[in-house]
């Protein structure tokens, strides 16, 4: 087997066991890259790379890694799902029974599954729920449609959650389908486009870190305007709002703010 056919059958391979197509990346530098990690690892070649990567979780996990590949989870940061489900959730249900809720800059969908899963426990089934969920990122919301991970997203899923909202082959988790109709996902771009108003929950988490403080300031007011009085915007571990009465919000519990 040449040089040539010995990369090609790597990425078969790969894209077999984690859905991953890595034709869809700069072949020479993707190639480059992986020949470093092959050759340090002492793989003579990238068909027995492979073998290795297929035996091996530590392996596959490094060359996950080492492509900069996001794998987003579900239940990050469990303890404020927790809250979530806990407190929150319950809390909205007895003022509604049908939530408006909106996962925003979703990427790949395990935030906006997370969110289907704890209302569908907490109230009792999936159906009359309006989850939507948005993100700028095609190739993100296509992935999130599919609702197809990788084992380690799915780490912080609680066992029953698991066993009811999944199916399991190998190393690849996909939501059932029950759950991938209670999510809406449409692409959207937060700073130019208008928001819908009424939503009873907001979740926007781990994405304002990667704007100026004037977007910030503008999202805030948006998101804002997007709840109904007494609603809940639910942002990241390192996105605490500074002064959170400008824009008609108070601290609920940390990382959560509710609208006057």
């Amino acid at each position: 087997m040449g040089e040539d056919e010995d990369f090609a059958y790597f990425v078969k391979k790969i894209k077999e066991l984690t859905t991953i197509d890595l034709n869809q990346y700069k072949e020479a530098q993707m190639r480059r890259r992986l020949t470093t990690l092959r050759t340090k690892k002492g793989f003579p070649t990238f068909a027995t790379y492979f073998e290795a990567i297929a035996k091996s979780r530590e392996l596959l996990y490094e060359f996950l890694d080492r492509m900069t590949i996001n794998v987003s989870e579900f239940w990050r940061n469990a303890n404020r799902w927790e809250m979530l489900e806990k407190k929150f959730i319950p809390e909205m249900l007895q003022r509604n029974r049908r939530l408006k809720c909106w996962s925003a800059a979703c990427s790949t969908g395990e935030e906006p599954y997370t969110l289907a899963m704890i209302i569908a426990e907490t109230r009792g089934g999936l159906q009359d729920i309006q989850l939507s969920a948005t993100d700028i990122d095609d190739g993100a919301l296509e992935k999130a449609r599919n609702g197809v991970y990788l084992d380690r997203s799915i780490r912080d899923v609680p066992v029953s959650y698991l066993k009811k909202y999944f199916k399991q082959d190998g190393i690849i988790y996909s939501v059932t389908d029950d759950l991938k109709r209670a999510v809406k996902f449409q692409k959207q771009n937060l700073l130019l486009d208008i928001f819908e108003p009424n939503h009873d929950l907001i979740v926007c988490r781990n994405v304002m870190i990667y704007f100026t403080e004037e977007a910030k300031h503008l999202l805030y007011q948006k998101f804002a305007q997007a709840l109904r009085p007494g609603g809940i915007l639910f942002v990241g571990s390192t996105e605490q709002i500074f002064s959170p009465g400008q824009y008609m919000l108070e601290a609920a519990d940390t990382f959560f703010y509710r609208k006057k």
